[in-house]
């Protein structure tokens, strides 16, 4: 049996999705992380920002060329998705019917920006549904930003919709519903990590996600020109936070955020001996180096093997023989 089926029995997978996540705005930088992605590979996420990227009065224009990047062949790894502007908005509608309605085939994902609750989900859910739907393409991915504290209040019940496949931290709306509560130091290192309401608000995210098999986001690094502090808030969010992808707004910022949220080499090699002995006993309990393991910790080193993969990391021949196996049919 494929390693997947043994540790996984009756249970939800976890959803993986590249690392980083990096938000474009303007026709140039549209392109220039379409660029990117096909020198690179898909080992980081696209998305197009129609909320923050269109400017005012020109929301129709910029829909309209989203629709039309995703469906050029610069879009080959299908892994380009869209924020569009939030469900409160005049433009939500629109951003819908012109990008889902005519790409819905070529969207890796729609974001769903500043939900006051579960129920703005469930609206735009709904719009994005039925323009699918039209189009042949039923129940897109949807990710959804935790940014109001209504959003905060009903989070686990956002996490636990199936068509949401990811959640992300917005902390500069989120510390600026505080109305100053709340210091602007807290919106990036360190106060972003200590400071309690915000440790408080990104855990309870993550707790959320983790607890229905979903995807934490991890908010952007305001500082674009020193890729150590972006380095090093990437591996905060995954060491200490268990944030499992993390936003980008420069490109600058891709490869420090995909190198913190991949895993070691030796951490691969670890994993791949254990799992290598565990399927030699059967899936059974093994003792390497003197510590006990089993399926629990199978299924850890399992996973660390998947992310490394994701990450397009070079792996052993060993490690590489155990994650490309067919799953039986």
């Amino acid at each position: 049996m494929h390693p997947s089926e043994v540790l996984f029995q009756g249970q939800r997978q976890p959803l993986l999705l590249p690392a980083c996540d990096h938000y474009a705005g303007s026709e140039k930088l549209m392109r220039k992380s379409m660029a990117l992605q096909e020198e690179l590979g898909p080992v980081f996420d696209i998305t197009f920002d129609c909320e923050d990227g269109a400017g005012a009065g020109n929301e129709r224009t910029h829909a309209e060329l989203v629709a039309s990047l995703l469906k050029e062949e610069g879009n080959r790894f299908r892994r380009i998705g869209v924020r569009v502007h939030d469900v409160a908005s005049p433009h939500f509608e629109q951003d819908v019917e012109i990008i889902v309605g005519s790409a819905a085939w070529e969207l890796a994902y729609v974001v769903i920006p500043k939900p006051n609750g579960l129920e703005d989900v469930l609206r735009a859910r709904e719009t994005i549904n039925r323009v699918a739907g039209k189009a042949g393409r039923p129940f897109p991915p949807l990710h959804t930003l935790i940014e109001t504290h209504g959003a905060l209040h009903e989070v686990f019940r956002i996490a636990a919709l199936p068509q949401v496949e990811c959640l992300s931290f917005g902390i500069m709306d989120f510390v600026s519903a505080h109305y100053g509560a709340v210091p602007a130091a807290a919106m990036r290192t360190p106060g972003q990590f200590t400071h309690p309401l915000v440790v408080r608000a990104k855990l309870e995210m993550v707790a959320a996600c983790h607890a229905y098999d979903k995807v934490a986001s991890h908010n952007v690094t305001t500082d674009i020109r020193d890729s150590a502090v972006v380095a090093n808030d990437a591996t905060r969010a995954a060491g200490e936070f268990g944030f499992t992808r993390m936003w980008s707004i420069h490109p600058d910022q891709i490869k420090p955020i995909v190198k913190a949220f991949t895993p070691r080499m030796s951490e691969v090699n670890e994993a791949t001996n254990i799992l290598l002995e565990a399927m030699a006993a059967g899936w059974g309990p093994i003792a390497q180096h003197g510590r006990l393991h089993d399926r629990a910790s199978y299924r850890y080193y399992w996973t660390v093997l998947q992310r490394a993969k994701l990450a397009g990391l070079a792996l052993p021949d060993a490690a590489a023989a155990l994650v490309n196996q067919p799953e039986s049919t």
